[in-house]
């Protein structure tokens, strides 16, 4: 009888247990949003916008929606039974020393490092290569839950001062200090409200740029208007900084300066989008010296990259869309009689570094990594041989130094930092990350499949080595496609849970991006955006015809622009994907110019003010307007928070309540909203780590996944 009543126990609790496993987590009831008559007429057509309210992110109204709403999706996540554990995961894997690459300022090299689990990378000093670091800057103490971040530092020419940002909750409003590098004490200089800024070092000051103080109430989503350059001079108040710059005429364009290494030339860029620029040189050493325009227009991009007194390299993209250098002298700057140093090559020339008498350029080929040496006239004596297929991320040295460094990173490959010996042209391991994952288990590959069009667009492939094809694996796809930004082979360290757990890691390089220059990029964009979202439902289908995955094991994401790729897509297929998480996205296209710096887009996106013709397309598949009633959508994770002011997150605040609204079916479609965190830079390693936790236990629970640590 004992043996009997033990066996019936065994059998119950391996029932019960079995229930518990296949047991559906269900969200709760959505929060109904209040919907109001609002209604905008675009060239005869009537846009209602019933969730306009929530655009005010002030506001009681919007405030009660988000607490409701973030305790029905917490609630939802909380009862993922391997959600700590994957936590515990990240949390594991994370924990290794982080190292930037070393830069010389003076007589000291500096770099960043992150002991591990850190909120934010500390700044070390050290004389020489050889001398023992010491602290120099520590982000760390600028709060105690590693919410505000450093996001920009420039040592005076002489070393003598640091000049460093700040951004608090992840917000592109910063703010300046000044440090005394000797003695590594904060100055009395504090300077507020500025954005979108360089710091440019004339003599005992810098140059830097501001919109002023926002609006009562409009500091995360008010438009930013009327950009201006100003020079703050060491030990006086904001007050008394000195405008360099400003244009009344056009409140729609940014302005930047810069300062050659020898301080004789101001460089100012103008721009009215994210591509495409003008160039001003004044010569500051010259007090008669007129800013001078020297570039017209902002159909093209002009980069300086060095100057010899009035000689100046430019990397410029004009009449090369793959990008070319040239050499300008200052009193002859017509075009007519620029020099061509590096000529327009097959591959995307990135960028160009000088070091040690010689030009360290490099390209993109495929979305891959190579890099030439030249001389400074443009002869190529040799390649600067890579450790494999990857990206090869930044070049740091001084022009009259012989010793550089450089990162290279791949999907498996954490990003180690190499010692390069300009003259022998000779490579060195300096720091390799000691990571406790076996990278030798995956594998990385890289296929071309075809879009819609004929297009032929490459994606990257990562998942563990003999793995089975079946079409049963769990999938995890990423697009970006938008503003000339290039999608490379990267290493990210929480991406190796999901490739522990089985996932296939797919990558695609979509048009809109910069892989293959400016027509690539060119054929993203305004009347063309529609090649996007093609190249990645193209994307999936081809995981899916090639046996790689199914729909129902397909989960796709993208931030940003690629938050927009995500929402069109889940859209315009949803019988294609399981799961989307659209992050920051960009999600009401009939309104984007009218907050903070969206205006700035117009150029990939056209505006819904232009003309009867581009308000139709993009009205045609804008996500907030193309959400249909009655329909399944993926199960659907938005990701937002509340100080992102550069994609305000009432873009998906009035994405989700309309999703919520119109959805039919057992898929969750719910909203995280972060506090205290903005679009994603400068975020502290906490909050990464709890937001991945809530990514990839939503993803793996609505793909079927059991994680190996459940």
């Amino acid at each position: 009888m004992k043996n009997s009543s033990y066996l019936i126990i065994l059998i119950v609790i391996a029932v019960m247990t079995g229930c518990e496993q296949q047991k559906k987590i269900v969200p709760g009831k959505y929060p109904v949003a209040q919907k109001s008559d609002q209604t905008d007429d675009y060239f005869g057509t009537a846009v209602s916008d019933p969730y306009r309210w929530l655009e005010d992110d002030n506001s009681d109204e919007t405030a009660a929606w988000v607490k409701a709403e973030n305790e029905v999706t917490f609630g939802y996540l909380e009862q993922i039974p391997f959600r700590a554990k994957v936590k515990e995961r990240l949390e594991q894997i994370w924990d290794y020393p982080k190292f930037s690459a070393p830069f010389r300022e003076g007589e000291y090299y500096y770099f960043f490092k992150n002991d591990g689990m850190q909120n934010q990378y500390v700044l070390y000093q050290q004389k020489g290569l050889d001398g023992e670091p010491v602290l120099f800057l520590d982000p760390n103490t600028f709060s105690e839950d590693g919410t505000i971040s450093l996001s920009g530092l420039e040592f005076s020419k002489d070393a003598k001062y640091a000049a460093y940002s700040i951004s608090k909750s992840g917000s592109d409003w910063n703010e300046i200090f000044v440090l005394d590098v000797a003695t590594k004490t904060k100055l009395e200089d504090h300077l507020e409200w500025i954005k979108f800024s360089g710091l440019a070092w004339k003599n005992d000051g810098f140059y830097y740029s501001s919109y002023g103080k926002p609006g009562e109430g409009d500091a995360l989503k008010g438009k930013n208007e009327y950009h201006k350059v100003y020079y703050h001079k060491i030990g006086t108040p904001q007050s008394e900084d000195v405008l360099f710059y400003k244009n009344d005429e056009y409140p729609l364009r940014n302005y930047s300066a810069g300062t050659t290494e020898d301080e004789s030339l101001l460089i100012m860029s103008e721009s009215e989008s994210t591509s495409g620029n003008s160039l001003y040189i004044k010569k500051l050493d010259d007090k008669s010296s007129q800013l001078i325009q020297i570039t017209e227009g902002f159909d093209n991009e002009y980069n300086i990259i060095d100057n010899s007194g009035d000689i100046l390299l430019i990397m410029t993209n004009q009449d090369a869309p793959k990008w070319k250098l040239v050499r300008v002298d200052l009193s002859q700057p017509e075009k007519e009689n620029w020099k061509v140093v590096i000529p327009e090559k097959e591959e995307v020339l990135q960028s160009v570094s000088v070091v040690g008498g010689k030009l360290l350029a490099t390209y993109m080929k495929d979305a891959v990594s190579v890099a030439f040496i030249y001389d400074y006239e443009g002869n190529n004596p040799g390649d600067l041989s890579l450790p494999g297929i990857g990206t090869l991320a930044g070049i740091s040295g001084k022009k009259e130094d012989n010793i550089a460094f450089y990162t290279f990173t791949s999907f498996t490959f954490p990003s180690t930092i190499y010692k390069y010996d300009v003259a022998k042209n000779t490579s060195e391991i300096f720091i390799q990350p000691d990571i406790d994952f076996d990278m030798n288990a995956y594998e990385t590959k890289q296929v071309f499949y075809t879009s819609k069009d004929g297009t032929k667009v490459p994606m990257f492939l990562v998942y563990k080595k003999g793995m089975t094809m079946n079409g049963k694996n769990p999938t995890y796809l990423y697009g970006y496609g938008g503003f000339n930004i290039s999608m490379t082979p990267g290493f990210s360290i929480t991406r190796l849970v999901l490739l522990e757990n089985g996932f296939v890691y797919a990558m695609a390089c979509l048009r809109g991006g910069g892989e293959y220059g400016e027509d690539w990029h060119e054929a993203g964009t305004k009347l063309k955006k529609q090649n996007v979202f093609d190249d990645f439902i193209a994307a999936a289908e081809y995981l899916i015809t090639e046996n790689y995955t199914s729909p129902e094991k397909l989960a796709i994401a993208g931030g940003s622009n690629g938050g927009l790729l995500v929402g069109a897509c889940m859209i315009q297929r949803p019988d294609l994907f399981k799961v989307a998480l659209p992050a920051v996205g960009v999600m009401d296209m009939l309104r984007y110019h009218k907050f903070t710096i969206g205006w700035a887009w117009a150029s990939d996106y056209g505006t819904s003010e232009d003309d009867a013709e581009m308000f139709n397309y993009l009205y045609g598949y804008s996500p907030l307007h193309t959400l249909k009633a009655g329909v399944e959508y993926p199960a659907t994770l938005v990701t937002t928070a509340d100080h992102d002011d550069r994609v305000v997150p009432a873009h998906s605040f009035k994405f989700a309540a309309t999703l919520q609204e119109k959805h039919k079916g057992e898929n969750p479609v719910l909203i995280r909203i972060d506090v205290k965190a903005g679009h994603g830079g400068g975020k502290p390693t906490a909050k990464v780590i709890e937001e991945y936790t809530d990514e990839w236990s939503f993803i793996m629970v609505n793909l079927g996944v059991k994680p190996i640590y459940q």
